[in-house]
């Protein structure tokens, strides 16, 4: 079991990264950590992600039941996504929930970022799917993205924001991070004229690459 008392910390750096990139604006986004395997640590509905305190941060158990939480700080309904997270994916022990302007901007175009424009962004996501519009609050964002969960590192909300997941925090914010530059990318090269994608034959050595690294 993780120390929880450095996890609320790391989360609300997290918080306050994301609100400074500008990522979520007012109270938006949601963060969470899993403690164990059966307790999580997430973000109250309701506070800004950048101006979290630690004591305000909400525990539950994998089932979404309150274990933990302070007067007037309930969890987000959101957290709904993070659950299904960690239900379908044990090995996952963070999950990070924004609204990055550039990438949300493709999620409400209902477009995916499928685009090979270089190979870190190969490397990294491969693609970054689009999940079917669900009515927030309800179970059919977590079963909008559950057929993502197993073969991807984020995913596009239609009409909503982004999604990453990872084994740590650090790592699920950095991938929220390079989803952004990568939506920019596509975004800024379209205005360009249209991005010059990498052929198959720059692809298939990638993957060579890639496997061999592997």
């Amino acid at each position: 079991m993780r120390d929880e008392k450095i996890v609320r910390e790391e989360i609300c750096e997290i918080g306050r990264r994301m609100y400074g990139r500008r990522m979520v604006a007012a109270n938006d986004g949601n963060i969470s950590v899993r403690l164990s395997e059966d307790e999580m640590i997430c973000t109250p509905t309701g506070v800004s992600k950048g101006f979290m305190k630690p004591e305000q941060l909400c525990k539950l158990d994998l089932s979404g039941k309150a274990l933990e939480m302070s007067e007037g700080f309930g969890p987000s309904s959101e957290v709904k996504m993070h659950l299904r997270v960690y239900q379908k994916r044990p090995d996952i022990t963070a999950v990070v929930h924004a609204h990055p302007i550039f990438a949300t901007g493709f999620a409400v175009m209902g477009r995916a970022l499928d685009v090979p424009l270089m190979p870190e962004v190969i490397v990294n996501f491969g693609k970054v799917p689009l999940a079917p519009y669900g009515t927030p609050s309800t179970a059919e964002i977590p079963d909008a993205i559950e057929p993502y969960l197993a073969d991807y590192q984020a995913i596009l909300l239609e009409s909503h924001g982004a999604l990453t997941w990872a084994k740590d925090l650090q790592t699920a914010y950095m991938k929220m991070e390079s989803v952004e530059f990568y939506a920019e990318l596509l975004y800024r090269t379209t205005q360009l004229g249209g991005p010059r994608e990498l052929s198959e034959e720059k692809l298939e050595r990638l993957y060579r690459v890639i496997g061999k690294r592997e």
